[in-house]
């Protein structure tokens, strides 16, 4: 368990080192200079696969709607997680509900059937 511990914090301290190194984590200009860096390494990998499959590969987006999908995509997250947490309340109230509806179900006596019925009252 401990082992494990400090292998994913290795694991996470290593990626965080790795992407403020390449320059994920600094100014536009460089995420940019990082971008498209990584387009022109895989420009020849993917025009080699291109020739090999049999259907079209879409471009790589532009770095501007690259940044308008981070954007939204983010403002989208941030909106799902506010409303999560504003329904947060209604969620354990309905959980708490249906816990204690289940337990007075298991407390009730099971019900009698026919067969039971006409041996308990001979």
């Amino acid at each position: 368990m401990v082992v494990g511990l400090l292998v994913r914090s290795g694991l996470l301290a290593g990626t965080v080192y790795y992407t403020r190194k390449v320059g994920i984590w600094g100014d536009t200009d460089q995420t940019d200079k990082l971008y498209n860096n990584v387009k022109a390494a895989l420009c020849p990998y993917v025009q080699k696969l291109e020739k090999q499959l049999p259907f079209e590969v879409p471009e790589l987006p532009r770095t501007g709607e690259m940044r308008f999908l981070a954007k939204h995509y983010y403002n989208e997250g941030v909106k799902n997680s506010f409303r999560f947490i504003h329904m947060l309340p209604c969620y354990a109230g309905r959980g708490l509900k249906k816990v204690k509806d289940t337990f007075q179900d298991f407390a009730k006596s099971p019900a009698i059937t026919g067969e039971q019925e006409s041996s308990a009252a001979k």
